[in-house]
């Protein structure tokens, strides 16, 4: 039986003295506990935002010139991953392939725990290969110890492949080296539940990666102002939305917003081109793909005419 590494010095799998007396506590004692324990997740958060942004940046820009966004990870870490990449079509109207993730013991692991399909290295680096990864690409490495042969074998495979890559976990560098082009540290101390990582080093992860999803899109012109303004119109829930910002950013009423909404396509973007600068669908459309989708810059160009 092959020798199993000593991992109790790691950050995520030591004791937390907050919570000796967790199997003692009243429910309300453990929720005010939790409450102050998840309070370091903000601070981890803060800790991080020079690296946070600078993904933002190289994604942003690594996108712009026809990469993709992968998310790597197993366990918990793996499914916030796929989360992510999966609510970035709804909310952006991104193509499914632009951010994607991957997660150790593919689409069943998300259901299942198939915890110890982590520990093969070889199936990481599989993985970068099927998905054809680029030196377009951005890979981000997510595990919460720092260790996870899945992750790391997948990271050295992008690497090798001239992809930028990037390291997210919850234990400090000087536990866990690594060479990779950013290096994220979310570091919010031991576990109430010592080694559950689903517990804070879960929560820290999906804030990072919320950060990193918006912030891209920003930058990739999918917002104007807050507004979500390449939201798929898919559902009532969502023309509602759609019907809403076409309101609030135009003097429109609630029907003559539908209309526009309805000869745009349902692309809440083209609508608003449309009607700023009183181009017809086709012209609308145009002038968009001229400012790389950018709404903002499209009218200031058509305004600079």
């Amino acid at each position: 039986m092959k020798n199993l590494e000593e991992r109790g010095h790691l950050l995520t799998e030591q004791i937390n003295p907050n919570s000796h007396n967790l199997d003692q506590l009243s429910s309300l004692e453990l929720v005010e506990l939790f409450n102050r324990e998840d309070a370091q997740t903000i601070a981890a958060i803060a800790q991080a935002r020079f690296e946070l942004a600078k993904t933002i940046d190289i994604a942003a820009e690594s996108l712009r010139q026809g990469g993709r966004l992968f998310y790597v990870g197993a366990g918990t870490s793996g499914r916030l991953g796929v989360l992510d990449a999966a609510e970035c079509p709804p909310t952006f109207c991104s193509p499914p392939e632009l951010v994607q993730g991957i997660i150790a013991g593919g689409a069943g692991a998300l259901i299942r725990s198939s915890e110890d399909l982590e520990d093969l290295a070889e199936d990481g680096a599989s993985a970068i290969a099927q998905r054809q990864i680029t030196k377009l690409d951005v890979v981000v490495g997510i595990t919460a110890g720092g260790t996870t042969p899945f992750v790391q074998g997948a990271l050295l495979a992008a690497q090798a492949r001239g992809a930028t890559t990037i390291f997210m976990a919850c234990v400090p560098a000087e536990q866990v080296s690594i060479n990779v082009d950013i290096d994220i540290r979310l570091v919010v101390g031991p576990e109430i539940l010592a080694g559950s990582t689903r517990l804070k080093a879960g929560t820290v992860t999906k804030m990072a990666l919320n950060i990193i999803s918006t912030g891209v899109m920003v930058k990739l012109g999918k917002v104007y102002g807050n507004r979500m303004v390449d939201v798929a119109v898919t559902n009532t829930k969502l023309r509602d939305r759609a019907l809403r910002i076409l309101q609030d950013l135009t003097d429109l009423s609630r029907e003559a917003a539908g209309y526009l909404l309805e000869q745009s396509g349902r692309s809440v973007k083209l609508a608003l081109v449309m009607h700023w600068t009183h181009l017809d669908k086709e012209k609308a459309e145009s002038l968009l793909t001229e400012n790389q989708g950018n709404l903002r810059q499209a009218v200031q160009s058509f305004q600079k005419q």
